[in-house]
């Protein structure tokens, strides 16, 4: 296989699970440097061009809260999880869980 080509393919899955990764780590309140270094520091890289646009979409789609608030001398808007943004995190969770053991049993003797 390709390098590219595994690239495009790690791409995909990686696409699929970043609205759970997002929305997982707004379980608490984070500004956005904030929210990319908790990602990384669970393995998730993503950049700002990804990241700040999907952040937005999610609250636009009522699935975040936001707020300005002063920070270090300057305003920040931080997004947490709002109770529909919490209900479909866990719906998601539980529907990756289900995926994710379905998928382990697949691969498991690859």
């Amino acid at each position: 296989m390709t390098e590219s080509r595994l690239d495009k393919m790690r791409g995909e899955l990686r696409r699929g699970v970043l609205v759970l990764a997002v929305l997982a780590s707004l379980k608490q309140p984070h500004y956005g440097y904030s929210l990319r270094k908790q990602l990384l520091d669970n393995g998730i890289d993503i950049d700002e061009g990804t990241l700040y646009p999907l952040v937005r979409r999610l609250a636009e789609q009522g699935l975040l809260d936001s707020e300005w608030q002063q920070a270090e001398g300057r305003e920040r808007r931080y997004y947490q999880l709002s109770a529909e943004g919490a209900q479909l995190l866990q719906q998601l969770a539980a529907e990756w869980q289900l995926l994710n053991g379905a998928l382990a049993n697949l691969v498991e003797n690859i």
